[in-house]
């Protein structure tokens, strides 16, 4: 079984946001990058697949050298080899169309991504991939078990869970619940310097949006502390400056 997972290189979550080019930019000066956390669980659910000499495990990554490092975390993990696509992926369609391109004839199985980046939030790039590919795409999943040629997938909905079964090739997002996380031993790491890491150049893609401006949130207001027996002055102060009541 050949399995592909898309991986993103995203800020450390205690990175300390800024822009630059007239708050057009994302200041990268500084930042720490990690591996996408949820794109980690599809990883390691990937891996957790494929053991014991069951399949194989690509991971790819839209983006420039500068990644590599994560690139290389995943190897570590325990994906057998990995694709860069060499260019800046400017929104999801991009990314979805270069993964797109260099996936129609390699023949995946099935194709693993996290339901989204923590960076942009987004989640759009395993439904784009199904579309583009014409192969069924299964977003935010919970659960994934493989039986034969399909797989089992849960998901929540409003007031309930939703359990599919989906014929391979098949597309994949994968939420908390799917896996728990891989951590790299000693011999994942050393191994991973060995395997191979792939770059290739991107092929032509449109663009389907633009950055107007990033702004950053507007500070937290100051908190007023009341005393249990205040009941009253709460009251009036839901009522006039809260307006909830």
């Amino acid at each position: 079984m050949k399995l592909l997972v898309c991986i993103s290189n995203v800020p450390d979550t205690t990175t300390k946001v800024t822009f630059t080019n007239n708050n057009t930019q994302f200041n990268t000066s500084g930042v720490q990058f990690i591996l996408n956390p949820y794109d980690e669980i599809a990883l390691s659910k990937a891996i957790e697949l494929t053991e014991g000499g069951n399949g194989t495990v690509t991971v790819i990554h839209v983006g420039d050298v500068a990644a590599e490092p994560t690139i290389r975390k995943a190897l570590a993990i325990g994906a057998d080899d990995a694709v860069r696509i060499n260019a800046e992926p400017h929104d999801a369609y991009f990314v979805a169309s270069q993964i797109a391109q260099y996936v129609k004839d390699k023949n995946f199985d099935l194709i693993l991504t996290g339901r989204e980046s923590i960076d942009y939030n987004n989640a759009l790039v395993a439904g784009m991939l199904g579309e583009m590919l014409q192969i069924p795409s299964v977003s935010i999943v919970k659960k994934l078990d493989l039986i034969g040629n399909e797989i089992v997938v849960e998901r929540e909905i409003e007031g309930g869970k939703e359990v599919l079964n989906v014929s391979l090739p098949a597309i994949v997002s994968c939420s908390e619940g799917v896996a728990e996380p891989k951590i790299p031993n000693m011999r994942g790491i050393m191994s991973a310097r060995s395997k191979p890491l792939e770059a290739i150049e991107a092929t032509e893609a449109g663009k389907l949006s633009n950055i107007v401006e990033y702004t950053t949130p507007e500070p937290r207001g100051s908190v007023k502390i009341l005393g249990a027996e205040e009941t009253e002055k709460l009251v009036e102060l839901l009522h006039t400056q809260a307006k909830v009541i």
